[in-house]
């Protein structure tokens, strides 16, 4: 079954064009590419393609599927939070046409080979877009990374700090100089959450400073996280945390919260924080929680490669990078030829802090929002190249452990749900229809290893490609998302840009105006293994 599509604006990796795309049904691959021109179908029956069908859907754009490297679908075990059918029919609503499952919130987590198994048992005809799996860097598993490898993982993701629930526990600088030598030679991508715990009281905080050597740190903004009343982690799941009090009831300056906090310091007077105010949750995760995980990694990716060589290396990715304090550190790692790359969040770059109001715990996430001069920094590194990619970090969870009721960001579990949403939030920002594809299928699909078939209008590629309709406006209704629960950041944003139909390998999988979500789900979980 042969079919075609073609408009005026086509979205090549060399810009927009003309185009038509011959594309088939059985095998999903995209069979020739005519860059420049709008064919006829008289023409394409000439060049002896039997065609079944042939839409020309000017003046709509068409544009690759996107790739969202950071989605947790929470399947087996916390299906309530969410789950493969309706995660991934929020995808492909918004245009995405392959995720990448995060290892934890699910449970088991993909940690080792029997785990990974009841996942994709989990995941038998519920896939509306294509699926791959991250594993996971916890303690005692390193037995588990090869076979996991083997098995199709695209790479693996750990935390250091906690991660708020039991069965993923953080790992330690010794676990990463460990998996670094053990994962020499192989293809495959070593990620982290980069926060790094607080010492327990009475130990050093022992960082990494810029230059990569061992050192102390003891600026004022390591003091205030180091007290009790800044140093709240991600709350347990099922578990509130306990503040301590501070003496407003609200910090006026979101904008300069370190200044502010060391006048509490002088000040001697810690009373009460508002636990329902969004900065007192801020100076909670100061950017040091960040700059000092980044490079603690960096140190540890260059001395593995100073032991071994550079040329076995694992990739090593830096995941949801929030603080602009952490990117010269980012630079001079990528200036010294270290293989490391960093994505940033649509959160980071859509929210800034001085507009989340009070109570509203459906913006916490970790690391958390930052002021409106970080996110402007963030766009800067996007375009700049130092932060190559833009993902969801679809964190969703049951509203109850959001606490509304309450609006208590320390209690709140921490996660933005947003996948499907990215596109027309980028766009509605600023970024162009080349600065999206490279960001979230072009960089995305090489971080995953799948560059090969995914992330570009090419022949020979998977047929994934999106109609976006660039002039129409949406405005986001919590009541009308896709996935599980409906509770996003966004509700009432007025965005521009509209997914008017998403295919996967060729087959339709959303048509906004028709039958909504295919009846039979396209999508098909990826297990080869990496070849870069």
């Amino acid at each position: 079954m042969i079919q075609a599509v073609a408009s005026n604006h086509v979205a090549f990796h060399e810009g927009v064009a003309p185009g038509t795309i011959i594309y088939s049904v059985e095998n999903g691959k995209i069979l020739d590419v005519l860059q420049g021109r709008v064919a006829t179908e008289r023409e394409l029956i000439g060049c002896g393609w039997n065609l079944e069908s042939y839409d020309i859907v000017s003046p709509y754009l068409i544009m690759p599927g996107l790739v969202d490297a950071h989605v947790h679908l929470n399947e087996p075990g916390r299906t309530e939070w969410e789950g493969f059918e309706t995660g991934t029919k929020a995808a492909v609503a918004g245009g995405v046409t392959t995720v990448i499952d995060m290892p934890l919130n699910a449970i088991p987590p993909t940690t080792n080979i029997k785990n990974f198994k009841l996942k994709l048992d989990a995941a038998e005809g519920q896939l509306w877009c294509d699926v791959g799996f991250w594993g996971g860097l916890v303690p005692d598993n390193l037995a588990d990374l090869k076979p996991l490898v083997e098995a199709g993982v695209r790479g693996f993701k750990g935390f250091l700090i906690d991660s708020g629930v039991d069965e993923f526990p953080a790992i330690d600088k010794r676990y990463i100089q460990q998996a670094l030598h053990l994962l020499q030679g192989e293809k495959t991508m070593v990620m982290f959450h980069a926060e790094l715990q607080l010492p327990e009281p009475g130990h050093e905080h022992t960082i990494v400073d810029y230059n990569g050597e061992l050192g102390t740190d003891s600026n004022a903004e390591n003091l205030l996280s180091a007290t009790k009343s800044l140093s709240s982690v991600e709350p347990k799941y099922g578990q509130v945390s306990e503040l301590i009090q501070h003496h407003e009831d609200h910090l006026d300056s979101i904008t300069t919260p370190l200044e502010a906090a060391e006048n509490e310091i002088c000040d001697h007077s810690l009373s009460k924080i508002d636990p329902c105010e969004y900065n007192s949750f801020l100076l909670s995760r100061p950017d040091h929680f960040e700059t000092d995980a980044v490079a603690l990694i960096v140190s540890c990716l260059r001395n593995s490669i100073l032991q071994n060589g550079i040329e076995k290396s694992p990739f090593v990715h830096i995941v949801h990078l929030a603080s602009m304090e952490a990117l010269p550190i980012l630079k001079r790692a990528k200036d010294m030829g270290l293989p490391i790359t960093a994505e940033t969040c649509f959160h980071y770059l859509s929210l800034a802090a001085e507009r989340v109001p009070k109570s509203k715990t459906f913006y916490k996430c970790c690391p958390p929002i930052r002021s409106e001069k970080n996110r402007k920094e963030l766009w800067r590194a996007l375009r700049e190249g130092l932060i190559t990619s833009v993902v969801s970090d679809h964190s969703p969870c049951i509203p109850e452990l959001k606490d509304l009721a309450k609006g208590d960001f320390f209690s709140a579990w921490g996660g933005i749900a947003s996948v499907g949403l990215g596109l027309p939030l980028l766009y509605t920002n600023g970024a162009s229809i080349a600065e999206i594809i490279q960001w979230c299928c072009e960089n995305t699909s090489k971080q995953v290893g799948l560059d090969h078939r995914k992330g570009f209008l090419r022949t020979g590629y998977d047929a994934d490609f999106v109609i976006f309709d660039i002039n129409t406006y949406q405005t986001v209704d919590n009541d009308k998302v896709y996935f599980k629960n409906k509770l996003t950041a966004y509700d009432g944003f007025k965005l521009k840009g509209l997914v008017r139909n998403t295919y996967v390998r060729g087959k339709l999988a959303f048509e906004l105006d028709g039958m909504g979500h295919n009846k039979n789900p396209p999508g098909q979980t990826i297990l080869e293994r990496r070849r870069t």
